[in-house]
């Protein structure tokens, strides 16, 4: 299997946000690779793990909303085929309970509470899609602390 540069890029920036707290220069860097991969034209795998990166360096919850909504959009164009081609170790199914999650959130954020949890509903429909593995239970946990904070009090 060969290694796909572009994917390998892509985690380069999520390395320096998540693990080197450069925010700024992981944006930069998706940026970059946004406009090499064609934006919302480029490869529906690209654009989606790089539309779902990019919205985790985003200061505006409404531009994080906008690179979630793109990253889900280019989701329901993917095929297990493609995605096992790349080398990721998960169906096209195992994305949504993701996608959904950063949704919900962005719209909890905003009040639209109607929106956010119709998002929780369809990533919880999705979780057995998903393993019993560390990614697994992080959407799990993101899940569940979602649906606290959208439990009325």
């Amino acid at each position: 299997m060969t290694i796909d540069e572009t994917l390998a890029r892509i985690n380069e920036g999520v390395q320096l946000h998540h693990q080197q707290g450069q925010r700024e220069a992981a944006r930069v860097l998706f940026a970059r690779i946004w406009a090499e991969i064609g934006g919302e034209q480029g490869d529906p795998l690209h654009v989606c793990v790089l539309a779902h990166s990019m919205a985790d360096v985003q200061d505006d919850v409404r531009q994080e909303l906008i690179w979630d909504q793109r990253a889900l959009a280019a989701a329901d164009l993917l095929t297990d085929e493609r995605v096992a081609r790349a080398g990721v170790p998960m169906t096209v199914a195992a994305l949504y309970p993701s996608l959904h999650l950063n949704l919900g959130e962005c719209y909890r954020r905003l009040g639209d509470l109607d929106r956010a949890r119709e998002c929780l509903r369809r990533a919880q429909a999705g979780m057995g899609a998903l393993g019993e593995d560390d990614y697994g239970r992080l959407i799990k946990r993101g899940l569940d602390l979602l649906a606290q904070q959208l439990t009325p009090r």
